[in-house]
């Protein structure tokens, strides 16, 4: 493709966000036959994956600790062209741990079909009575019949007084949902768009097998290295440190961007490929008036969290991850101990990182406030964690995870398509149908170059269809296909008529989070 000027380059694509939606896209298009220009503002690839070495230690560090799901199908594609899925280190031993204090509580699946291969352990669990733990049958039966327009319809409604409306007890709420809502959606229940976590649940108990894996190493390295020699050895580009100032328009149409430093490149396509916050500041002011999708960017909001890394000069434990029960008072949700996690780390003094979500909390604490309460909660399930045996420590503060998923959010993703010629998106915040993760973010990148082949005249399916669920709530699922009016909608038109909407949020709620 010919340089028009030095301060023009002209393409075929250009796209605008070097993380994991945006280098997914540029392999799609590339591998096609396009020419492909990836900008990245960062001194890195990779987005909210990214990783970087720590100077002190010389050990690899993530922004903040990630998992794989099993379920993956779109991100393992990619590891798979980029040579590197065998990078994934996956929990065999059991399925999580959780720690209550100084107890253990090991949660297992058992080789039964979906949704009994958690039952055993959810009836053993000490913590509930008989009553609060059935009180989740009803819930569990209306998620086993959804489809995509039920989590539409349950969008407008918090996920806790949809819970309590479905007849879950406050003690199982607290119990289980308060955490699984907490650690998955990344936001405290009261404030989540209850489509949202009923999406994630359906996956949750549709599987037979449902396990974790840890990236072996930083998580940047298992796809940003090999995704910008992939583009650049088709002929692409990959600029770091290359801010987009405006997408460029000429009347309707995308043409294009404008640079940071002055310099435009001119595009056939242009892919967004960046947060919904960052993009409502890259099309023109106009557009709030033309487009519904682009005004209603702005409910999309960031949740930020803070990463600790902790390095101490003895072993502290033999588990790779473990999970707090849920409390208001916590700070932290997840630890992983790298060092029974990656490949030769084994025989090291452990290296525990964690994650402190939906981190309003941390709001004013300086950063060896947050290592001391972080070794504090460490110590109460591992007694040998202390302040004396830490021998260096890292704060990673993450202004966005994913956006928030309060209601309304999930109505308002914008399709990969917004009906802007020369335009499309992508990220793990576009309508994929999936909870926003790495696999949305990845999907959306195989989607997106589908979209532009198919506007170029050569339609191709490049994403991974999730496959069916698994024994009866798989079952149950394509049964309830078969019916005009299912039961799951009967159940919502009733609840409809007794529950009014959660009004939308624009902030987060303060008394939530303290």
């Amino acid at each position: 493709m010919a340089k028009a000027t030095a301060k023009t380059r002209q393409t075929d694509v250009v796209i605008v966000g070097g993380g994991l939606a945006g280098l997914t896209a540029g392999i799609g298009l590339q591998r096609e036959g396009l020419d492909v220009v990836v900008l990245e503002k960062d001194k890195r690839l990779g987005g909210r994956a990214q990783s970087w070495t720590d100077e002190t230690t010389g050990d690899p560090v993530h922004i903040g600790p990630h998992i794989f799901l099993t379920e993956y199908p779109n991100m393992f594609k990619l590891l798979d062209l980029l040579g590197t899925r065998g990078d994934i280190v996956w929990e065999d031993e059991h399925f999580i741990v959780l720690a209550d204090g100084s107890e253990r509580l090991v949660q297992e699946q058992y080789p039964l079909p979906a949704p009994f291969h958690f039952a055993p352990t959810m009836m053993a669990d000490p913590r509930a009575r008989t009553r609060d733990k059935l009180s989740n049958l009803a819930v569990t039966l209306y998620a086993m019949q959804m489809d995509e327009r039920d989590v539409m319809r349950l969008d407008g409604m918090n996920a806790y007084a949809f819970l309590r409306r479905m007849g879950v007890t406050k003690a199982y709420i607290d119990q289980f949902w308060s955490f699984a809502c907490m650690a998955i959606m990344n936001v405290p229940i009261e404030v989540c768009s209850a489509g949202a976590l009923m999406r994630f649940f359906q996956k949750f108990i549709g599987y037979d097998t449902f396990s974790f894996g840890f990236p072996d190493g930083g998580l940047g390295d298992l796809f940003a290295p090999a995704a910008k020699q992939e583009i650049e050895r088709a002929g692409g580009e990959v600029r770091l440190r290359t801010e987009v100032s405006r997408l460029r328009v000429e009347g309707e149409r995308v043409v294009g961007v404008e640079l940071a430093d002055g310099t435009t490149i001119e595009a056939k396509h242009t892919v967004a490929a960046v947060p919904p916050q960052v993009l409502r500041n890259l099309g023109p002011r106009q557009w709030m008036g033309e487009y519904e999708w682009y005004r209603e960017l702005v409910h999309f909001h960031p949740c930020p969290y803070v990463s600790v890394f902790l390095w101490f000069d003895e072993k502290i434990t033999d588990l790779r991850m473990w999970a707090r029960t849920h409390s208001p008072d916590d700070l932290n949700c997840d630890f992983y101990d790298l060092s029974n996690i990656h490949t030769g780390w084994r025989e090291r003094p452990s290296v525990i990182c964690s994650n402190i979500i939906y981190c309003h909390r941390t709001d004013g604490m300086t950063d060896e406030e947050i290592v001391r309460h972080t070794v504090a909660e460490i110590a109460e399930t591992h007694p040998a964690a202390s302040m004396d045996h830490l021998e260096h420590y890292v704060v990673n503060r993450i202004p966005m995870a994913i956006h928030c998923p309060y209601p309304g959010t999930e109505k308002r993703r914008p399709v990969t398509d917004p009906g802007v010629e020369g335009l499309v998106l992508a990220g793990d915040f576009v309508r994929t149908e999936l909870p926003s993760s790495m696999e949305s973010a990845v999907c959306s990148g195989w989607m997106a170059a589908e979209k532009i082949l198919e506007q170029r005249g050569h339609k191709k399916q490049l994403h991974v269809e999730h496959r069916d669920l698994d024994g009866l709530t798989g079952l149950i699922s394509r049964t309830a296909k078969l019916f005009p009016t299912k039961g799951a909608q009967r159940i919502i038109h009733g609840m409809r008529r007794t529950l009014d909407e959660t009004p939308l949020l624009t902030r987060p709620a303060d008394p939530v989070n303290k």
